[in-house]
């Protein structure tokens, strides 16, 4: 398994810079950073400006492939990457019914990624001038998901691990999630690990994302150029297939929900989360995981931030969590029954209680990440929810 390489010291990466820019216009780089004296800004300038001596211009890519295109993380990634000019490829399944939903001007291809013969043609013309950002998955937070869930997280990885490899593809980029990195004790920070297992989390999807991260990790180690992003819990305006928050604050502001329950978690803006994967296509390190992480908030604040931006009251009960465990399995039945999609869950409701604390300092620092304000992702995704959701 590959592991992070070394850092480049300060005077290597300017000699570098010496053979790209005149001996004047670095010097005028060096004074404008010491007149901002600011760490943050210096840390995103030194690191974008490292990224692009050690790799050069020429291995920026400008042709992406992405996998699980229609999903509500690849469609807002696909927008971003048509909109900064980039050419784009799209992976789909033939019987999506979100197609429809893909901008124009895309090359789309059919394909399941558990069947590689599928896969080829989609593969067939990329090469050393392609990403390809792998988003496809299954995400689950029930209590006994289908057991495809290995097929598609696990192996499906694989056969695109696979592809890039007979293809000879410039860069892969992983989205994995938090929930595969071992959690820490309550209180302490999340950072970026190398070390994953199936047994150190919690969950069928928890396990099955640990175990392709895992062959990501162990590709890299055999000259595939691949980095790893984990986003946190991911929300905003877009969400056409309705996931668990997006369903829950659906259900808050249709007054068909008033309550709350104790615990929260890390949620982050789909946008800046599709930002970070552009940002970690260019800039990223071979053999490198990025925390794309946005803001910790409680059920409770997320449901009173939400109340705030309508005309609904804030959420009345708050359940301690000791009570939701023992009703969650209740509700999710019942959802069941009424072929509705629940949003809390005994997994789920574990999640909530979990350790929820994670860093994106190495993803700032070397990407140039920045998530936005959670007010402002509630507020975006309430608006588009009443023009493009209708009960």
């Amino acid at each position: 398994m590959l592991r992070p390489q070394k850092r480049p010291t300060e005077s290597n990466i300017l000699s570098a810079a010496a053979k790209v820019w005149s001996r004047s216009e670095l010097n005028l780089i060096i004074a404008v950073i010491n007149c901002l004296d600011i760490q943050t800004i210096f840390k995103a300038v030194f690191f974008n400006l490292k990224a692009i001596v050690l790799k050069g211009v020429d291995d920026m890519y400008t042709k992406y492939l992405v996998t699980g295109a229609t999903g509500f993380l690849g469609r807002t990634l696909v927008r971003k990457l048509t909109e900064s000019g980039f050419t784009v490829s799209a992976l789909v399944m033939k019987s999506d019914p979100l197609i429809h939903s893909l901008p124009d001007g895309i090359s789309v291809f059919y394909g399941d990624i558990t069947d590689r013969g599928f896969l080829d043609e989609a593969f067939q013309n990329t090469g050393r001038e392609y990403c390809v950002i792998h988003c496809a998955g299954m995400i689950s937070i029930a209590s006994s998901p289908d057991k495809s869930i290995y097929r598609i997280n696990v192996q499906g990885t694989e056969n695109i691990i696979s592809l890039c490899r007979l293809h000879n593809v410039g860069k892969l980029i992983y989205v994995s999630s938090v929930h595969s990195i071992p959690e820490k004790p309550k209180g302490e920070i999340i950072t970026e690990t190398y070390d994953f297992s199936p047994d150190t989390v919690e969950g069928d999807y928890a396990k099955s994302k640990a175990m392709a991260t895992n062959a990501v990790l162990d590709a890299t180690g055999q000259g595939i150029n691949a980095s790893i992003v984990h986003p946190s819990g991911i929300i905003g305006p877009g969400d056409l297939s309705c996931g668990n928050i997006t369903e829950m604050l659906r259900a808050f502001c249709a007054g068909s929900f008033s309550m709350s329950v104790n615990g929260g978690y890390d949620f982050v803006d789909v946008r800046d989360v599709a930002a970070g994967i552009i940002a970690c296509s260019q800039y990223g390190k071979a053999g490198s995981c990025y925390i794309l992480s946005g803001h910790y908030v409680t059920v409770k604040e997320l449901l009173s931030t939400a109340a705030s931006l309508t005309s609904r009251k804030p959420p009345l009960l708050c359940a301690p969590l000791f009570l939701a465990r023992l009703i969650a399995p209740f509700y999710e039945a019942r959802s069941i029954r009424k072929n509705q999609k629940p949003f809390f869950t005994p997994y789920s409701i574990s999640v909530l209680g979990s350790n929820g604390l994670f860093s994106h300092e190495k993803a700032t620092a070397e990407l140039g990440y920045s998530p936005r304000e959670l007010s402002e992702t509630l507020r975006d995704t309430i608006v588009w929810m009443r023009e493009n959701l209708t009960d």
